[in-house]
């Protein structure tokens, strides 16, 4: 199979090849997953810096949240079992955490809901009990956890502005929901 794997830490685009390895073999709580398609986040960067909380032995292949297909054939959002994340054709997965992909999302919308939906809603529902008609000002709107917020946000009935840097960022800001974009 073919997987991205980082054989030292650095910058993501100096230390992830793409190499041909054997597919993983699970551990007895692990299950094997067909990737079809996987988020990149933030804590990948950091995975392959050598400065993320999990430190996997090296090589790895990066890739912590995923949408994927078991052998068994249920399509699945799982995180990645490192040191065999979803930059892979396959990844392993803690059984245990493993749930049904929503059927309303293509794979790359259910790839991204365990890190980035997951760490807005928290934000917003658990830690600022964002009500309908308060104001909510998103920094990194274009962003992973930055376009969670902004549509969580909006379907929480808030009024949302999004910070960005760049045209190109307040486009995305604009289309994803925000009532104002602020380009930096």
């Amino acid at each position: 199979m073919q997987a991205w794997r980082v054989h030292r830490h650095g910058e993501p685009h100096e230390v992830m090849r793409l190499e041909e390895t054997e597919p993983p073999t699970p551990g007895p709580d692990g299950l094997l997953v067909r990737v079809r398609a996987a988020n990149v986040n933030f804590p990948d960067a950091l995975l392959c810096r050598g400065q993320y909380q999990v430190r996997p032995p090296l090589p790895f292949t990066p890739g912590v949240e995923l949408c994927g297909e078991t052998e068994d054939g249920r399509r699945i959002v799982a995180t990645a079992a490192l040191p065999y994340g979803g930059f892979a054709e396959y990844a392993v997965a803690d059984a245990a955490t493993v749930l049904p992909a929503p059927e309303a999302l293509d794979d790359a919308g259910a790839a991204a809901l365990t890190v980035g939906y997951q760490t807005a809603w928290f934000a917003l529902h658990r830690r600022a009990a964002l009500r309908p008609g308060e104001t909510l000002l998103v920094h990194a709107a274009a962003g992973g956890v930055g376009s969670a917020a902004v549509q969580l946000g909006k379907a929480a009935g808030a009024r949302v502005i999004g910070v960005v840097g760049g045209p190109g960022k307040a486009r995305v800001a604009h289309d994803l929901g925000c009532d104002l974009v602020v380009d930096r």
